[in-house]
């Protein structure tokens, strides 16, 4: 069967592997999750052993009858790992994008003006989001282990690294530009590593992946049988907006997951952003990056799973949906779910989680629609500071995935919001499908960019039905809410 492809898709909670024919149609899949580790307030742990484990259990299940002509990578970014290149044991746990241990840091290194350095050189802000205080920390942390990274014992790698260096049995230390640039290490106008920064924050460079084309040779894997060969690789968000086929500058998609993450294609230049977006590479092929402005919600689906894990008020996901039409429409409640700080285009760490506009006949209903409306101002939040970044034309379409995008009432209160079309695919899972077209792309097996985005297909248009002066008051009030809850 080497007219297949495979997606490895390594994620915050779960791992997922999906073989699809030629024509990128799934044909089989399996999934596990895997434990989430919090030891103290504001940090978020997984076993890197755990990531591995279930990589290889979940390609294993989907290539028992099947020989593909490539395997395609995706992960979560920004995640960090640190190994011994000798035993493959990690240094310490893996320390995760949501992890906020390292906020002290971030603020001492912004005191000192290092910010405006960080942002010129690699488009993203000075947070603990992204990998390279993580990295420092565990350096710290760990004895003797500068000196072994400066040998070349101890290596570095976001998670499509780790896994590529255990497919591979250690011969490939390697990432893709789009994880690359998630770092806050990674020089995206130069295309390389950066010493200023690698310096400034004690990181050996001995210690650092080579940094690839997304569609390119990542070695390959003899784990199942027959060669399989590792041609693709991209972050989750990157991978999504190639499965959303946003090819064409100005074309945008937003995933909803966990968290929300909207990308605006903004072709081979990079744009600087005045409004605190990111700026970042949406892929690289043939040696040429397109970049993108990038803004990042921190909570989105996982709101849902605090109605149903922290309020107890839902059992499932799917009674949002019921519960959001029947809220009362005399109730404006807005929720602010702040719970690990806001993300674009706010950036405030400390602010936390508010309710406002609660009253006595407040119920469950409620809470249902106002969770559910949070992801909509949020994603307007980010396309307003988008706007003002990218004057240049935009197709106003945002193209849509992820879990809870499969929730009618949230994706048509999106469009009503942003007073734009939503569009979303038959296959929600775009970030795979992103992976599986990046391998098959390098193998020849899948067409060329263009030919890929003419053959998409939207599976349902959500058009806005609301008028004008309801959405400037609705969100008038989401603003003033934001303004009560910001930290400062």
């Amino acid at each position: 069967m080497t007219d297949t492809l495979v997606a490895l898709d390594q994620g915050t909670t779960s791992t997922r592997a999906i073989l699809y024919d030629a024509n990128l149609t799934p044909m089989a899949s399996a999934q596990e999750e895997f434990a989430q580790h919090y030891p103290h307030s504001g940090w978020v742990e997984h076993d890197a052993m755990d990531l591995w484990k279930t990589s290889r259990r979940c390609l294993a299940e989907v290539l028992k009858d099947a020989r593909p002509a490539a395997l395609g990578l995706t992960n979560q970014r920004e995640t960090t790992v640190v190994w011994d290149a000798e035993t493959g044991k990690p240094l310490a746990p893996a320390i995760v994008w949501q992890d906020r241990r390292t906020s002290e840091v971030c603020a001492k290194l912004r005191e000192e003006g290092f910010e405006d350095e960080i942002t010129s050189r690699t488009g993203l802000l000075l947070d603990p989001y992204f990998s390279a205080t993580k990295l420092a920390w565990i350096l710290d942390q760990t004895e003797g282990a500068r000196a072994a990274a400066k040998s070349g014992r101890v290596k570095f790698g976001t998670v499509d690294t780790w896994l590529i260096w255990n497919l591979t049995k250690g011969r490939v230390h390697a990432t893709d530009a789009t994880n690359a640039c998630r770092t806050m290490l990674y020089n995206i106008h130069e295309g390389r590593w950066d010493r200023t920064i690698c310096d400034r924050l004690d990181i050996p460079m001995e210690m650092l992946p080579e940094v690839r084309d997304s569609s390119g040779d990542f070695g390959e894997t003899t784990l199942f049988g027959a060669p399989l060969p590792i041609r693709g690789v991209a972050g989750d968000q990157q991978a999504a907006t190639v499965g959303q086929a946003c090819f064409t500058p100005g074309m945008m998609k937003s995933t909803y997951g966990t968290g929300c993450f909207a990308l605006l294609n903004t072709g081979t230049e990079p744009i600087a952003s005045q409004h605190r977006l990111l700026t970042t590479v949406a892929y690289q092929l043939n040696g040429t990056p397109t970049y993108a402005l990038e803004g990042s919600i921190f909570v989105a689906g996982a709101v849902v799973q605090w109605l149903r894990d922290g309020l107890g008020v839902i059992e499932n996901a799917a009674d949002t949906l019921a519960m959001a039409q029947q809220a009362d429409p005399e109730q404006q409640l807005y929720l602010v779910p702040a719970f690990t700080g806001l993300g674009a285009p706010w950036w405030d760490a400390d602010a936390r989680g508010a309710i406002y506009g609660l009253t006595r006949n407040t119920g469950p209903n409620e809470f249902a629609r106002a969770a559910l409306e949070s992801v909509g101002y949020q994603t307007r939040d980010l396309i307003e500071a988008m706007h003002a970044d990218w004057t240049a034309p935009q197709d106003t379409t945002l193209r849509v995935d992820g879990g809870l995008s499969a929730n009618p009432f949230a994706m048509q209160f999106l469009a009503d919001i942003l007073g734009a079309p939503v569009d979303r695919p038959a296959n929600l899972e775009t970030t795979a499908l992103g992976a599986a077209y990046l391998a098959g792309l390098a193998t020849g097996l899948c067409p060329e960019p263009e030919a890929f985005a003419a053959n998409w297909r939207a599976e349902a248009t959500f058009s806005p039905e609301m008028d004008a002066a309801t959405r400037d008051a609705k969100y008038s009030g989401w603003t003033d809410a934001i303004r009560r809850t910001l930290s400062a």
